[in-house]
C-alpha cells in the first residue's frame, strides 16, 4: 500500500474526532457568556451583540460590512446595523475603501481600540488560566497547526485543493 493511501486512510479515520473538536471549540467560543464575561473583565458594558464586530474590526479593519458579515455568518444587514451602533458609540468609524471607492469600510477608533486593548487583556487572563499546566512545546505546536490548519482553510474554499 503506498504511504499517500496509508495517510489518506489515517485521515479518514481520525478525521471525526478533529471535526468534533473543532465543533467543541467554535460552540465554546461562541457561547455569549464568554463575550459576556470579557466585557465584565474588561469593566466594559457593550451590548454583546456587538462584541465580536468590534473586536473582529479591531483586528482586520479596516473591514467591508459585506466582509465582515460573511466571517461571522450573520447577514449583511444585522451587521450594518450593529457597525452603526458601533459608530453611535464611537468605537469605530466608517471610511470610503480606498480598492473600491463604492464600499465603505468599518475601522476602529482611538476609543474603540482602548475598549479592544482591554477585551484583549481579559482574553490574555481567561488564556493563562486554561493552558495552565501544558508544556512550552505543547502551546507552541498548538499555535503552530492552528495556524496552519487556519491558513489552509482560507485557502480552500469549499475543499477544493
Amino acid at each position: 500500500m503506498s504511504s499517500e493511501k496509508v495517510r489518506s486512510t489515517h485521515i479518514k479515520s481520525a478525521f471525526p474526532g478533529l471535526h468534533r473538536s473543532l465543533l467543541d471549540i467554535v460552540g465554546a467560543m461562541n457561547r455569549p457568556e464568554l463575550d459576556q464575561a470579557m466585557l465584565e473583565m474588561a469593566g466594559l458594558s457593550l451590548e454583546p451583540a456587538l462584541f465580536t464586530p468590534l473586536v473582529l474590526i479591531a483586528k482586520l479593519g479596516p473591514i467591508g460590512v459585506v466582509n465582515l458579515a460573511g466571517r461571522v455568518g450573520r447577514d449583511y444587514t444585522t451587521l450594518s446595523r450593529q457597525v452603526a451602533r458601533l459608530e453611535e458609540l464611537g468605537l469605530v468609524s466608517r471610511q470610503i475603501s480606498s480598492a473600491d471607492r463604492r464600499v465603505r469600510e468599518a475601522v476602529i477608533t482611538r476609543k474603540g481600540k482602548i475598549a479592544t486593548d482591554a477585551i484583549d487583556e481579559a482574553r490574555e487572563r481567561i488564556a493563562l488560566t486554561l493552558f495552565r499546566g501544558w508544556s512550552r512545546d505543547d502551546f507552541d505546536q498548538l499555535v503552530r497547526l492552528m495556524r496552519m490548519l487556519a491558513d489552509r482553510l482560507n485557502e480552500t474554499p469549499g475543499g477544493n485543493a
